[in-house]
């Protein structure tokens, strides 16, 4: 059962060795890059223009990303953040209208972004976490379970941002800050492709990158929870 199903992140070979970058190169039993099935069935997706061109778009956008390119990595730098990023890439794909969905506490960060995508040309349509006004009562959550008991708790409508955008006929949707699982849900229930511009993470202003690279070290505690 253990190698049944791919294990990338426990891959020992270096990322030069591997079989996923050298056709020579070398695999532990669980790299899916030995799964000959899979690797038809994918190419057969790619087959689908929508897709092809997508993904086309989305390989020159990343080699867009770094300034030196050759075959070595000694002069490769990044060049480009990732908000400007979608704004190249949008532009490729061709894309005049963006959806922009944050959380109601990434609001002043949410107006710099979409300051950002206008002034790019593009026009944007957003929607706040707590539109519609639904209250969490009606998921089933207890007065004590809300963030401030005793008050009224609008609940996170990932369905609802989902559906104006979807209803507005956006073509490509950016997520800034939704907490986990809302932005799942509407990862779901959106029509368009998505991208995520600003991950949630509240105690690291938002940069979860920061506890993983700590979690042998400060973060540490966090394994013996």
């Amino acid at each position: 059962m253990e190698n049944s199903y791919p294990s990338c992140a426990r891959c020992p070979f270096s990322e030069e060795e591997r079989l996923c970058a050298n056709e020579n190169g070398k695999s532990p039993p669980f790299c899916p890059t030995l799964n000959d099935e899979l690797i038809d069935e994918v190419r057969d997706v790619y087959c689908d223009p929508g897709i092809r061109e997508f993904a086309r778009q989305a390989s020159l956008q990343e080699g867009e990303g770094y300034s030196g390119r050759g075959p070595g990595n000694s002069y490769v730098k990044p060049c480009k953040p990732r908000i400007l990023e979608i704004a190249e890439f949008a532009k490729k794909m061709n894309y005049s209208r963006l959806g922009l969905v944050f959380c109601v506490g990434l609001s002043r960060e949410a107006a710099a972004v979409e300051s950002f995508f206008s002034d790019k040309g593009f026009q944007v349509v957003s929607v706040i976490c707590k539109a519609g006004r639904i209250p969490k009562s009606e998921i089933g959550i207890e007065d004590h379970e809300k963030i401030r008991p005793g008050t009224d708790e609008s609940m996170c409508n990932p369905v609802l941002q989902a559906l104006a955008l979807n209803r507005a006929g956006t073509e490509f949707n950016i997520v800034v800050g939704l907490c986990v699982g809302h932005d799942s849900i509407f990862l779901k229930y959106s029509d368009a492709y998505c991208t995520v511009l600003v991950a949630k993470d509240r105690p690291t202003g938002h940069n979860p990158i920061a506890v993983i690279n700590t979690l042998n070290s400060y973060y540490r505690y966090l394994k013996d929870e």
